[in-house]
């Protein structure tokens, strides 16, 4: 069965929003938990603007919101600040400096979804708050990315894990690049500001099977797994979040900066909205000096069948698209930078698989789709600083299907049916390598050899992780579907196929998660896309504040440190408007 026909598959639905299947592989769909919908209001509720509304109810909306707006051939809204991107950079950028006062729109192209909106239909999800309806490969289809493409962005869908910057990651950024910002104090007070405004706690009531299964055998071959930190209370057993959080317990950036950005009235939020260009104008600097200055984005619409635009006019723009679209908005935008769209990383992520029968332990209430997605990991250090991670993903039937390997029918018939009772463990690596985005349809990366053979390292103890927790069958993703009982000796064998096996040839499925460094912060201009700030060095009051930002691959889930460097940027911001408010207080002095 090929990938397409795998999607299609998961979509496949009745009228009442069940499966036929999902009895047989012991499935109940939706969280039964929080069936019933939530009659709260929306936390963004009186923030939200949607563009497809008559012209003269979308002008009362911003005119009642304290935004200026103009309308003759095309609308115009006047703002302090415009954030491109609503997910976990973007939105700290927007809550912190609407909360201070400052006029805030934020332009997002994915659709908002309130908690009583989340089907938590996996296919539903996929299809509309993921970047290419879940599943968006490389230029060679040897790598599938994972991105979030909704009002929250990436935070909307993650699996909850809220890891600080590494200690020796901060080292090398502010020692090897000559960045100081991730040496200093207020660096800190920026992880302190953001963990503490996501709940960030590693507790937990009941851990679930995947990660159970992962801690067990960790301890019995000695190696010692930790904690996850999460922004998640520990009484969170929820296995649906990366279908969007009904709960709202998780503190995804709807339920923190964003919300901040609507609690203090000074914001609006336009799902729906795609940034075209940035606009300029040129500065006078002196004699024969000039240099470009943002002024605002022009904006696209879907109306009535067809595609309208306006434009958002600003103090200051942000660009917080992801390190897979901020590149392209950047070269339409006529920036020329080397290293915009370069340098991209993407934490290489291979699976291996183990299954529990009912009757063994656990006990035969545990299934894989239940439970913290992400409480229990194992770090790999090496002595570069380029180690790897193992940890447990969360595959509802449909992704299951995507990566499980079709020898026959039969076979993947039974796959299927032990779907509840399959655990997965992945290997992710702190790639070396990089490869490249422009905007196009594609994306250029392929691994390199040294972080492939740290992966296959990875894996191999995955394998063995599953067969010491107890698994009676392990595998992995590999075309091949070997399929090898731990009580035969099978895990040797398999372990010897892995090391001289190449990962690098499409016929394991590679995944990644994680995205960045494509436009990397630097100390000089010859080296990097934007400076430490985050204002790029092409154009003044141009800001980046996403994951493209980081200089490397930073080795571990990066929804924390992207926060800190939003928060950085942010006040960063903040003293050039608190600036400008100067100058136009002398000038109206002097007339």
């Amino acid at each position: 069965m090929n990938l397409r026909r795998k999607l299609r598959a998961r979509k496949q639905l009745k009228e009442d929003k069940t499966n036929v299947a999902w009895k047989a592989m012991d499935y109940c769909g939706p969280d039964p938990d929080v069936s019933v919908y939530s009659t709260q209001r929306a936390p963004l509720h009186g923030a939200l603007l949607r563009m497809d509304m008559p012209r003269d109810a979308i002008l009362q909306t911003i005119r009642s919101a304290g935004f200026r707006a103009t309308t003759s051939s095309f609308l115009t809204v006047a703002c302090d600040v415009v954030v491109i991107g609503s997910g976990c950079g973007g939105s700290v950028v927007a809550g912190v400096l609407a909360k201070a006062g400052h006029k805030v729109i934020v332009i997002e192209k994915g659709s908002y979804f309130p908690r009583s909106d989340l089907s938590l239909l996996e296919g539903d999800a996929l299809s509309h708050m993921y970047e290419c309806g879940g599943i968006l490969p490389n230029w060679d289809l040897t790598t599938l990315f994972l991105a979030g493409s909704t009002v929250g962005g990436g935070s909307a869908v993650n699996w909850s894990a809220s890891i600080r910057t590494p200690e020796h990651v901060r080292r090398e950024w502010c020692d090897k690049f000559g960045l100081e910002l991730f040496g200093r104090e207020s660096y800190d007070r920026a992880l302190d500001a953001v963990c503490d405004r996501m709940g960030v706690q590693t507790g937990v009531e009941e851990e679930g099977f995947n990660n159970m299964v992962l801690r067990k055998g960790c301890e019995a071959l000695g190696m010692e797994p930790a904690d996850v930190p999460r922004n998640a209370p520990p009484d969170h057993y929820c296995g649906w979040c990366h279908l969007g959080c009904r709960s709202g317990k998780k503190r995804s950036t709807t339920e923190t900066w964003l919300a901040d950005l609507a609690d203090s009235g000074n914001g609006l939020i336009l799902p729906g909205c795609s940034a075209v260009r940035i606009l300029m104008h040129q500065k006078d600097r002196g004699p024969n000096q000039r240099r470009r200055v943002a002024k605002g984005v022009a904006v696209a619409f879907a109306f009535g069948g067809g595609v309208q635009e306006f434009v958002v006019e600003s103090e200051v723009t942000v660009v917080a698209c992801g390190a897979l679209n901020t590149p392209g908005l950047l070269k339409r935008s006529g920036l020329k930078n080397a290293h915009i769209g370069r340098h991209l990383h993407v934490h290489p992520v291979v699976m291996a698989w183990g299954y529990f029968p009912p009757d063994k332990w656990p006990d035969n209430g545990k299934r894989n789709y239940e439970g913290g997605i992400l409480t229990t990991m194992y770090s790999e250090s090496h002595e570069s600083g380029y180690g790897t991670l193992l940890q447990t993903p969360m595959l509802h039937p449909g992704m299951f299907a995507t990566v499980t390997p079709w020898a026959s029918a039969a076979d993947f018939r039974e796959r299927m049916a032990r779907f509840s009772r399959t655990v997965h463990v992945f290997a992710l690596v702190r790639d070396k390598g990089s490869g490249t985005v422009d905007g196009s349809e594609w994306v250029c990366y392929g691994m390199e050899e040294e972080d492939e053979g740290k992966l296959k390292v990875a894996l191999e103890a995955a394998i063995r992780v599953l067969a010491a927790a107890g698994a009676e069958e392990v595998g992995t993703q590999h075309a091949k579907g070997e399929r090898v009982r731990v009580v035969e000796g099978g895990v040797e064998w398999l372990a010897r196929k892995v090391r001289k096996r190449v990962l690098r040839d499409g016929r394991t499925p590679v995944m990644s998660a994680h995205q960045m460094g494509s436009c990397r912060m630097s100390a000089e201009e010859r080296k990097g896309a934007v400076s430490q700030s985050g204002e790029t060095w092409e154009v003044e009051k141009l800001y980046v504040a996403d994951t493209s930002v980081f200089p490397t691959a930073l080795g571990v889930n990066p929804m924390v440190t992207v926060q800190a460097i939003a928060y950085c940027t942010s006040q960063s911001i903040l003293k050039v408007l608190q600036k400008q408010k100067q100058k136009q207080k002398q000038q109206q002095s002097t007339i």
